[in-house]
């Protein structure tokens, strides 16, 4: 499958995996809110997808995305970037319930740094930065960042780059936790699909279970996140990809995961 709005091109590249790619190269892929209205439609449709396991994303060589667009904030100030729709797009992308991988070259600035941080997992370039300038034309971050930031990098590393307006090289946001793996420049997309690939082998019931809750302890105390962790294991164990998975352990085969 191919298709979807000019601002996100959707491809189906691998068994199961879908990749899609911000396009606005004329605006460094500023996050319009029809981008992120699109973005969210496009997630939606993929996590009822059934043939969809896993999803990356990614921009251009040059820059995965300079953030938000700042001639709308001009236009239409703060109801630019806090709207219904694009909250509603913002939430899709946070619920997209299926393994998300960002493939990131360049630019991350602003928006598209909160976009990056809600991936699931981050394959950078070597020549990837990472920033949150916002203060700089007098605002701060709007999609996030001033809590997912926080939670992933810790106070002191956010505090930086957001007071500051400061950005950060591929090897420091991965010394922080930002980023999963950093590779030779051009090529985190082709890792991202790597990637892809091996997690989409997975029985998708189990790599979404497993998603939530890792999230989890991102949102909830800890008795209540190994809570969740044991009634997502008991339900992977009444799934035939369970019993295909042991069946296969012990047959010495490789397992064929159904989603079932």
């Amino acid at each position: 499958m191919t298709n979807t709005s000019d601002l996100i091109l959707s491809t189906s590249v691998a068994p199961h995996v879908r990749l899609l790619t911000l396009n606005r190269k004329s605006k460094r892929n500023a996050l319009s809110n029809d981008m992120i209205v699109d973005l969210g439609a496009t997630l939606r449709d993929a996590a009822i997808d059934e043939d969809v396991r896993c999803v990356v994303l990614c921009g251009s060589d040059a820059f995965f995305s300079a953030g938000a667009d700042i001639k709308e904030m001009r236009e239409r100030g703060f109801e630019a970037i806090d709207n219904s729709a694009r909250r509603s797009a913002w939430r899709d992308v946070a619920n997209f319930p299926k393994p998300l991988i960002a493939a990131v070259e360049g630019i991350c600035f602003g928006g598209g740094h909160e976009l990056a941080l809600l991936a699931d997992i981050v394959i950078a370039g070597e020549g990837a930065v990472f920033g949150q300038p916002e203060i700089n034309i007098g605002i701060l971050p709007g999609d996030g960042a001033t809590q997912r930031l926080t939670r992933v990098a810790g106070k002191s590393l956010a505090m930086l780059m957001i007071l500051s307006g400061q950005s950060i090289t591929a090897r420091i946001a991965m010394q922080a936790g930002l980023v999963a793996e950093v590779v030779e420049g051009g090529r985190a997309q082709i890792r991202a699909l790597e990637l892809a690939d091996l997690i989409a082998q997975k029985p998708p019931r189990s790599a979404e279970l497993a998603k939530a809750a890792v999230l989890a302890a991102f949102q909830t105390t800890l008795d209540a996140g190994l809570e969740f962790e044991r009634q997502a294991i008991r339900f992977a164990f009444s799934t035939a990809d369970q019993q295909e998975g042991m069946n296969a352990f012990f047959e010495k085969r490789p397992p064929n995961y159904r989603g079932n």
